[in-house]
């Protein structure tokens, strides 16, 4: 499904407000951008627009609190993980992230 061009700024927008130290979800950017079913739509987005705005990517994670790499790429995992860390959240050896305590949902109070 092909989105438009105001969902990729919305999400690109969205994306920039995530606070240091907290981590949103995939389907909690795409419920905010406009679009609730547009979660995977979020992560080809976040992949192909982040290194052109300079994009907090670290922090979107999956809905479960996992770090989600498309393909397992380990070494990225791990500098997700890494990245996140800095900033003080806290991820699991098995790269899990406890999104009650660090969990960014926007003006949202529904979690996607």
């Amino acid at each position: 499904m092909k989105q438009s061009n105001n969902f990729s700024l919305n999400v690109v927008e969205i994306i920039k407000k995530i606070p240091s130290g907290k981590v949103t979800t995939y389907g909690t950017v795409a419920l905010l951008a406009g679009s609730p079913r547009a979660a995977r739509e979020v992560g080809y987005l976040l992949h192909s627009l982040t290194e052109k705005h300079n994009l907090p990517w670290q922090r979107v994670i999956n809905k479960k609190g996992y770090i989600s790499i498309r393909g397992g790429d380990i070494n990225l995992k791990n500098m997700q993980k890494l990245l996140l860390e800095k900033e003080g959240v806290e991820v699991s050896e098995d790269f899990m992230v406890d999104l009650e305590k660090y969990g960014w949902f926007g003006d949202s109070s529904r979690k996607t």
